[in-house]
């Protein structure tokens, strides 16, 4: 008796993920092993698919693979909205972390531009950002904040 269901290239078509993730996804356990034709082939169900759009999308929100594979743990559990709470509150305040990090490089980015943007006028030749990272930053692993300071 031959085996049903769905073969990879069609699960890729139909998902948009590649061959290789769908693979990848299957060794790290976020799939089921699925059941093989007598050819060897991988046959998935709706379940599957259904399983590949939700690691899909929990990826788009931002989630490690960890932790989808922990979200895909609470799926099956009765109550599971307490420890999703307990997920998302953690994955906000990393985000919120991150955004903090990226809006204080995008204050020393600025910094530096306006820097080059003053002192190219005046020295046609070196660039004083470049010169200053590489003199005063490497001697005393200086970051761009201690730069500032120096000002």
């Amino acid at each position: 008796m031959a085996a049903e269901g769905i073969r990879i290239g069609k699960v890729s078509q139909e998902t948009g993920l590649s061959i290789d993730t769908i693979r990848f996804y299957e060794k790290r356990g976020l799939l089921d092993r699925p059941l093989r034709s007598e050819g060897g082939f991988r046959l998935f169900d709706a379940e599957d698919i259904q399983r590949m759009q939700f690691i899909r999308r929990a990826q788009q929100l931002g989630f490690s693979l960890a932790e989808i594979r922990e979200l895909v743990i609470l799926q099956r559990e009765q109550e599971p909205c307490v420890h999703v709470r307990e997920l998302l509150e953690a994955k906000l305040k990393s985000v919120r972390s991150k955004i903090q990090e990226l809006r204080a490089l995008e204050e020393q980015l600025a910094k530096r531009l306006k820097q080059c943007n003053r002192k190219s006028r005046a020295h046609a030749g070196n660039c004083p950002v470049l010169e200053e990272i590489a003199h005063r930053g490497s001697a005393r692993g200086s970051t761009m904040r201690d730069l500032d300071s120096r000002r």
